[in-house]
């Protein structure tokens, strides 16, 4: 079983990577969420990975954090949910949303994301609520600022802000690896303050 991969960034697409490792070029799918925290092509790259065997054609996955990594094989325990499904999910709320919408039970976020219908989106939500036992911290700690939309929902929660107008926001953000939660979090005071 390979659990972890570390090397060389040698090229980025859409919810991929390719890591040179020892002579060796591997292509991981990532969650589109972490993309930014992978830093410059040619740079070093550290993955947690779950490798998956379909139709005899070894799949590797790879986290920039042991915690979302565990996210993504709890959510592909859920009847229905394969792995390409449990990448999107992550992909489109990165890993502490996607925790969030789970503990909160709201599905209609989890069914916002592609892919994702009411029934399934509902059955994640009766299968996990109460059962993840991921601190939140854990979860933002390995994210970019462009992954940890997290941090900034709760921030936005914390002003008063609904979980819902707070999602809202952060759809919007303009997204840099330069820019940091705090940035994030004054676009989204902006864009708030003029709707």
């Amino acid at each position: 079983m390979i659990v972890g991969v570390s090397g060389a960034l040698a090229a980025l697409g859409s919810d991929w990577v390719h890591l040179s490792v020892g002579g060796v070029t591997l292509q991981i799918y990532v969650p589109a969420s972490d993309l930014a925290a992978l830093g410059p092509v040619g740079g070093p790259v550290q993955l947690f990975t779950h490798l998956r065997i379909r139709d005899d054609q070894p799949i590797l996955y790879g986290f920039t954090s042991p915690a979302a990594l565990e996210l993504f094989q709890v959510t592909m325990g859920v009847s229905g949910v394969g792995p390409r499904l449990s990448l999107a999910l992550l992909s489109g709320l990165g890993a502490s949303g996607l925790q969030q919408a789970i503990t909160e039970g709201d599905v209609a976020t989890l069914s916002g994301v592609s892919g994702v219908g009411r029934r399934i989106a509902s059955r994640i939500v009766l299968e996990l609520k109460g059962k993840l036992e991921l601190e939140p911290g854990e979860l933002t700690a390995g994210e970019s600022p462009a992954g940890g939309d997290g941090a900034v929902i709760a921030a936005l929660t914390a002003l008063g802000y609904s979980t819902a107008e707070a999602r809202r926001a952060i759809t919007n953000l303009e997204r840099s690896p330069e820019l940091t939660v705090e940035d994030y979090i004054r676009q989204a005071l902006l864009q708030m303050g003029r709707s």
